[in-house]
């Protein structure tokens, strides 16, 4: 027999050996997604927190001076791609105020860098919680949640995290 012959023999029993199914077998779960770069589910993050409406209201806290040092760190380790650096300095910012909606979100967004798909998901579900219900750091919040449940398989989880997105969204106010 031919190379390509055997080949295409080979190919066609594996092929029909998947068809075999044993009598009572469940359907497989969900179906993988494509691998998507990390830096790409943060780009999806980001993007969603851009709102339609330049008039939308975020509020902006005043800061400690050490915990602003420590995030600016990070945006400086994510950067150069240190996500290590990035999350060590978060975690130290968390620290200093533990249940900051931002700072939960930003390590939120570390960990979906980093491939903790699972752990992004609770911190930014945590984050959700304790901040705001609407505005960009609410859409960021479920747009990471989504970003993760995607990374993870869940495809229909992830659809129901997408439909939070647009319910962050209040319009501004009409000014003249």
């Amino acid at each position: 027999m031919k190379p390509s012959t055997k080949s295409a023999l080979l190919g066609l029993m594996l092929v029909l050996s998947g068809c075999a199914g044993t009598p009572g077998a469940q359907a497989p779960g969900p179906v993988a997604t494509p691998a998507v770069a990390p830096e790409v589910r943060l780009a999806n993050v980001i993007a969603a927190a851009k709102g339609a409406d330049d008039r939308e209201l975020a509020v902006q806290p005043l800061r400690d001076p050490q915990v602003q040092d420590l995030r600016e760190d990070s945006t400086a380790a994510i950067a150069v791609r240190n996500y290590g650096a990035a999350a060590e300095a978060l975690n130290q910012a968390l620290l200093i105020a533990p249940d900051d909606p931002a700072i939960l979100q930003e390590r939120a967004e570390v960990a979906l860098l980093q491939g903790e798909n699972e752990r992004a998901d609770t911190l930014a579900r945590r984050a959700f919680e304790l901040g705001s219900r609407v505005g960009p750091l609410c859409r960021r919040h479920w747009a990471t949640i989504e970003q993760a449940r995607l990374a993870r398989g869940l495809a229909q989880d992830a659809q129901s995290a997408h439909v939070q997105i647009a319910a962050c969204t209040v319009a501004g106010l009409l000014r003249m």
